[in-house]
């Protein structure tokens, strides 16, 4: 039998209380989630609370990893919990920008023959991008106004996307044959770019028992509609300090000059855009508000930075020839600006 999660209840910012209700209702609800996607994803722990965090903060998932780790079996189980409709995309090097937000085409209708706009796959909750960076960068194009406007413009005529519109898209690596570099434009609109890393013996042991074995079973917890809403709204209340905005800042304007992040600004291809320092405020949002805080601090960015910044940071031909990655250059970023001294205490 499914066990459905109410939606949290609605917060009176007025009402302390009402709020921190809010909080442990949104917290008991992830908490359940998390245990219930481990049962059919196991060993990826930390990639589900990521994309929890992206769904959450309404934003969309890079999901990165050698083919056969579990990335789409995962975004279908969680996209099952959500109780989200899923539209798939196989990208492939033939794939053309209609095919992923339709097209216009003649028709027989009850006025006589006409044009008629047919929806692509974009058109659903939650649209799974699969192997994204074996098409072209033209097609990859494609998704660029759906993922910031949350809209697709065909032949002049602009069509609103379904809300919550989350994009989960899986990666190869690219030194892989037969993938290309994803465009900046798209990859700066990643809330995160969540590595999903091979699985250890005793995991890759319970994968092998899971898949092999007896059918299994259906995901039995869901979340019941405008859970996800409310969650996301709650989020935004969460509170962060001016110390919190003020680091965040630091970090994002590090990563381009000099006199503030040290020598990573001279190892990156290009600087962060202000949309990455969005995204660490909003993700260390959802992390205290998943944990059951009602402010959220410098720990929270810890734990957010390198999967909202490891994307953006592309290592130049110097960096490369030191063997540093972007996750270098993130550690090197929080090491040169160490956290405030003050620290916000829910």
């Amino acid at each position: 039998m499914t066990a459905v999660l109410l939606p949290p209840p609605v917060a009176d910012p007025r009402d302390p209380q009402s709020v921190l209700s809010a909080v442990a209702a949104t917290r008991a609800g992830l908490e359940a989630l998390r245990k219930e996607i481990g049962i059919h994803v196991a060993g990826q722990e930390s990639v589900v609370s990521g994309v929890l965090t992206c769904l959450i903060a309404d934003g969309h998932a890079l999901l990165e990893g050698v083919p056969g780790t579990g990335k789409t079996l995962l975004v279908k189980t969680i996209a099952a919990a959500a109780g989200l409709d899923v539209g798939r995309m196989q990208f492939t090097p033939d794939l053309m920008p209609a095919d992923i937000t339709g097209t216009t085409v003649m028709a027989e209708g009850p006025r006589g023959r006409g044009s008629v706009f047919r929806r692509g796959p974009i058109f659903h909750a939650m649209v799974l991008a699969d192997e994204i960076n074996r098409a072209s960068p033209r097609t990859q194009s494609a998704l660029l106004e759906a993922m910031q406007e949350r809209t697709v413009t065909v032949a002049g005529t602009t069509h609103l996307l379904p809300r919550p519109f989350i994009v989960l898209a899986t990666q190869n690596p690219i030194e892989q044959e037969g993938t290309h570099r994803l465009p900046e434009a798209q990859v700066d609109r990643f809330l995160m770019n969540i590595t999903v890393r091979p699985p250890e013996r005793a995991v890759l042991e319970q994968i092998i028992e899971q898949t092999t074995g007896a059918t299994g079973r259906d995901v039995r917890i869901r979340i019941a509609p405008g859970f996800l809403e409310a969650a996301t709204q709650l989020s935004r209340r969460i509170l962060v300090a001016p110390h919190v905005d003020n680091w965040i800042a630091s970090i994002v304007l590090g990563t381009g000059d000099a006199s503030i992040g040290g020598e990573v600004a001279g190892l990156v291809l290009s600087p962060c855009s202000p949309r990455a320092a969005i995204a660490v405020r909003m993700a260390a949002q959802v992390q205290a508000l998943a944990a059951g805080r009602l402010a959220a601090s410098c720990a929270d960015v810890v734990a957010v930075v390198p999967a909202c910044l490891r994307h953006r940071l592309v290592a130049n031909p110097a960096a490369r020839g030191r063997g540093l990655s972007s996750d270098d250059l993130v550690g090197m970023l929080l090491q040169h600006l160490p956290r405030p001294s003050k620290e916000v205490r829910s």
